[in-house]
């Protein structure tokens, strides 16, 4: 009996020393994937208000009013690692994040082949919580680009081998740090703010790109620049516009019969950088509406995917 007894003691303090090690673990791993954008208190253009981020859940994951700027970072095994990394910018007229939808899903596939997957959760103009909205998707732009570099070592990635992907209005985000990295919209707060916030390449799905054409998405900016619409602005955000020698090469990916951001976007976003000399590769789809993501249901657009490997394969036998 007493040695039963004494054996159950060692079993269960076994058992508990396990669970420990688990917490510990789970916790540890919780806060290397998810990761502030900015030090504490030190969130550029953010004022005080009673306002708070939204999560809802129907479907997909929407999160509005956010707070609290962050990336989540889903790395390959060390093994099956390229070296490559994708900053995920998910869509929602900059009214939403359809975070997993066009984020953690993403960012989860690539992984698949080996890409470091990095879901940026950034602010959103319609937040009472800010000054000069406009600039404030960018300012989270291009910290989440610096503190990513910043890690390299950490996440097992290289420096230049960092590109951004982009989603509907995300990819205006995205074709906005790509040909606006050298603009100064914030003052640094670290080291990391001392490096470059250039994407080593660009990957624009279903993009938005103009503000000055009739094939614009109007609700994105207005959400944008709400208030703040003058001939000028309309033309800094229209990012076709913007291109130059110096901007990323591009991937863009779209279907023909998308209602909402037209294809125009894409197309003149492909000969802007056609005149300059940049690198540039798009696949038009003739069905596929917006919004598809990975498009798994849909035999044929689903290989979009397929063409961003052998893209971003393309871009490693270049260097």
């Amino acid at each position: 009996m007493a040695l039963r007894i004494i054996i159950n003691k060692r079993l269960n303090m076994k058992k508990a020393i396990l669970l420990l090690l688990f917490s510990i673990s789970m916790n540890t791993f919780a806060q290397d994937t998810i990761i502030p954008l900015w030090p504490e208190g030190q969130i550029p253009n953010r004022v005080p208000s009673g306002e708070r981020e939204i999560h809802e859940k129907e479907g997909i994951l929407r999160i509005s009013k956010v707070q609290e700027p962050t990336i989540e970072v889903y790395l390959p095994a060390k093994q099956n690692a390229t070296g490559q990394a994708m900053l995920i910018f998910p869509g929602g007229g900059y009214h939403i994040l359809a975070y997993d939808w066009e984020g953690t899903d993403i960012a989860k596939f690539l992984n698949g082949k080996g890409i470091a997957g990095i879901v940026v959760k950034y602010r959103l103009p319609t937040s009472e919580s800010l000054k000069e909205k406009h600039n404030v998707p960018l300012i989270d732009a291009q910290r989440a680009m610096r503190l990513v570099r910043s890690n390299a070592d950490k996440f097992n990635i290289s420096p230049n081998k960092i590109g951004i992907m982009g989603f509907s209005a995300g990819g205006h985000l995205a074709s906005t740090l790509g040909t606006h990295y050298n603009e100064k919209v914030y003052e640094a707060v670290d080291g990391a703010d001392a490096l470059s916030a250039r994407p080593d390449f660009m990957n624009l799905v279903y993009p938005v790109v103009t503000f000055t054409q009739t094939t614009k998405h109007s609700g994105s900016q207005k959400a944008l620049l709400k208030g703040n619409e003058s001939e000028e602005m309309l033309k800094h955000f229209s990012n076709e516009l913007h291109v130059t020698a110096d901007t990323p090469p591009t991937l863009l990916v779209h279907a023909a019969d998308d209602k909402s951001v037209p294809v125009e976007n894409s197309l003149m976003f492909f000969q802007a950088l056609k005149d300059h000399g940049v690198s540039a590769t798009m696949h038009i789809y003739p069905k596929g509406g917006h919004g598809f993501s990975l498009a798994r249901g849909d035999r044929h657009l689903r290989t979009w995917t397929e063409r961003l490997f052998e893209w971003m394969e393309s871009l490693e036998q270049a260097d």
